[in-house]
């Protein structure tokens, strides 16, 4: 069902200890769990945590997660969504197998047992419109109203459903609704609706239907006809449990699944709402539901977060019932401790100058070997061309170095990585006093990084060959939005108003070593001293596009007191 995303003992928490019992005094002989998105749009990091919990507990309790599409409402729904959630599922390392369902499997059921409801005397059919029964609904201190429809005989509310179902009435003029309680404490008892009309075609049933049925009424069913044992989900659906409850207490389903609950993740600098996504990604302020700017599945694989980093993070957040926002930077730091250890060491210039060897020779090319990634000794190594003229970081020269300051300046002598020590001799200025070329000397006897006398150098910078070096399109991303809790918005302000303009900087003047020419989009490497880099799908032969997917600088691990 997974790969090697817990091949850690698992870490108990109060679900695993439900289960635990469960299973202890025989309520369950095996664990059966479900992941039920709705395919309205595409999945974010608080659903990968959702997915790595139920599909882990499948996996760890040797039970079964089912992949289940709660499509009941047409108008928001797409093919594309539902073809996204499943490639970002496999994509972290799970498999539903054979249990893949929809709600629409169940629409005739569903029917069926709105019916029987409806004989029973525990549903009616209301005229109100929507606005009217919000205002009968009351308040947290205040009872709500009965409908004026709630007393209609069980023979006419079957009637009146039935022509809802055949396409009489038009939306809005007619809802199905439960009835319980108008005055219970619960707002979610105080007779919700259950059925509603929608005269949309539905991606999977077509026009069959032109009523649909709530989610609240549908999951639970959903969970009892599928075998459910544990339905979990996030802390906002506890006050929904007492109607999950009683939809499976009134109906002769085949079974009674328990609800539990769990924050949802809450992550700094970030928006989680599938509408707020969707509204940036219709406003054009992203490129689309993959923008690696975006917290969803898709943006963070095009952005270049793997899947193993992804796993490791919803472990570490683990699971809790207290909600609670948790630092972007924790996953970052998972990112680079992954990518630490399987990302290629290659080197590239952001922003070149150019490094003249003036006593090297003029025609001359060494091929000098280097690591691919000394954290992986399979990684092998590679060979990479160096010669007289080559370009390395602006940033890594100052004619006025301050105090400290262990790379190039006048007089000074650096490493160049896996190359020689080099002198600064003179620094060449255009007109307008910007500098325009280093003129160095090196020493011969340095080559690899050792010297004849013995001396050490405390600065390394990196660099490329001017004539081997190949341009690419480096795309350098940020946090989307400049508030961490969009709890402490200030009053007034809408979430746009919190973009950071700093989100995305583009460069087009680096320089990379030229085993970078062919990759392919996807692949992962650390640029060296400069952070995380992955090959965009916009990456052509021989042009290619890197986006920046961390920086190497660790606040977090410093935060939690590790080592970088």
């Amino acid at each position: 069902m997974g790969n090697e995303s817990n091949d850690k003992a698992a870490v108990s928490n109060f679900i695993r200890s439900i289960i635990d019992k469960d299973l202890e005094n025989g309520k369950h002989k095996k664990v059966v769990t479900r992941f039920p998105p709705e395919p309205n749009g595409y999945l974010h990091i608080g659903h990968a945590k959702s997915i790595c919990l139920n599909f882990g507990l499948a996996r760890d309790y040797n039970g079964i997660c089912h992949l289940r599409f709660d499509d009941t409402n047409p108008v928001k729904e797409d093919v594309e969504y539902v073809d996204s959630i499943m490639a970002d599922i496999r994509w972290l390392g799970f498999d539903w197998q054979d249990k893949l369902f929809y709600a629409s499997d169940y629409f005739d059921r569903l029917y069926d047992y709105a019916e029987l409801l409806i004989m029973e005397g525990k549903a009616y059919v209301c005229d109100l419109t929507q606005e009217e029964i919000r205002a009968h609904r009351g308040t947290l201190t205040e009872p709500g109203q009965n409908s004026p429809y709630r007393d209609r005989p069980a023979e006419e509310n079957l009637d009146l459903f039935r022509r809802m179902r055949d396409g009489e009435f038009e939306e809005g003029s007619k809802s199905l609704r439960a009835r319980i309680d108008m005055a219970s404490p619960n707002l979610n008892m105080r007779d919700p609706v259950i059925y509603r009309i929608k005269k949309a075609e539905h991606h999977r049933t077509g026009d069959k239907w032109v009523i649909y049925p709530m989610y609240d009424y549908t999951h639970c069913i959903s969970d009892a006809l599928e075998g459910i044992t544990h339905s979990i989900c996030t802390l906002e659906f506890e006050d929904h449990r007492p109607l999950y409850d009683w939809f499976l207490d009134q109906l002769p389903v085949p079974c009674h699944p328990q609800q539990i609950e769990f924050a949802r993740l809450n992550l700094s600098y970030t928006v989680m709402s599938k509408r707020l996504l969707l509204q940036l990604v219709k406003t054009g302020v992203v490129s689309g539901w993959d923008d690696p700017r975006m917290p969803t599945i898709a943006g963070m694989r095009r952005r270049g977060f793997s899947p193993e980093a992804l796993r490791e993070f919803a472990d570490r957040i683990g699971v809790a019932k207290g909600n609670s926002i948790v630092d972007f930077e924790l996953l970052q730091f998972c990112v680079r401790e992954d990518l630490n250890k399987r990302a290629p060491r290659v080197m590239a210039v952001l922003d070149p100058v150019k490094l003249t060897i003036s006593d090297y020779p003029e025609n001359k090319v060494e091929e000098l070997e280097a690591d691919n990634n000394p954290e992986d000794p399979a990684a092998g190594k590679r060979l990479i061309p160096f010669s007289r003229e080559l370009y390395i970081e602006r940033e890594d020269f100052s004619e006025t170095p301050p105090k400290g300051w262990f790379r190039l300046a006048p007089g000074a002598e650096v490493r160049l990585k896996h190359a020689y020590y080099v002198t600064c001799k003179e620094v060449v200025k255009d007109e307008s006093g910007k500098i325009t070329e280093l003129i160095c000397a090196h020493d011969p006897a340095s080559r690899g990084g050792g010297t004849a006398d013995g001396r050490k150098v405390k600065g390394t910078i990196h660099w490329v060959s001017a004539a081997h070096s190949i341009g690419a399109e480096l795309r350098l991303y940020d946090q989307l939005f400049t508030l961490a809790d969009f709890n402490a918005m200030e009053e007034g302000k809408d979430f746009l108003d919190y973009l950071n303009p700093e989100s995305l900087k583009v460069t087009t003047t680096a320089r990379l070593e030229p085993s970078l020419a062919k990759v392919s989009p996807g692949e992962r490497f650390q640029f060296m001293r400069l952070g995380y880099f992955c090959a965009d799908d916009d990456s052509a032969p021989d042009k290619p596009v890197f986006n920046r997917i961390v920086t190497l600088k660790d606040s977090w691990s410093k935060q939690a007191g590790k080592a970088d």
